[in-house]
């Protein structure tokens, strides 16, 4: 695994020094699998967001053990629970660019809701199923 013997370096340093390394490392690691992401969807002979590339690459990497999640925890909480932030821009926009939308508010809200409901139902059956089927994988486990 990547950085397991970096420890040794940061002997006698103080706690929030390893902190700041832990949290560079998991970064380091997470803009890694976006470049990745990048490169492999810059190689494909269609548009693909590298995006949903470099997600899919994380979870085939903790999937196959390869990566564990606390190589990428401290990190993802903070992106978590700072993901808020991120939709401000996205919001002003909208705001900037009403009276371009204005026309089409019913039908944009009405979409909305549409897809909220839709994203709600698939991934609570998503949810079920994963949740089944790692349930028959402990109990096969178990056998």
């Amino acid at each position: 695994m990547p950085f397991q013997n970096s420890s040794k370096l940061w002997k006698g340093k103080t706690f929030k020094e390893h902190k700041i390394m832990d949290i560079l490392k998991q970064l380091f690691l997470i803009f890694l699998l976006c470049l990745c992401g990048e490169v492999i969807s810059s190689l494909l002979p269609f548009a693909f967001p590298a995006s949903v590339i470099s997600l899919l690459l994380l979870f085939l990497l903790l999937l196959l053990r390869i990566m564990k999640t606390e190589q990428v925890a401290k990190v993802s909480d903070f992106l978590l629970n700072t993901m808020a932030f991120f939709f401000i821009p996205a919001g002003v926009s909208i705001i900037e660019k009403y009276e371009l939308i204005k026309d089409s508010l019913v039908p944009l809200f009405i979409i909305t809701i549409i897809t909220t409901v839709f994203t709600f139902v698939v991934t609570g059956y998503t949810v079920s199923f994963f949740i089944k089927l790692m349930k028959n994988w402990e109990a096969r486990k178990h056998e």
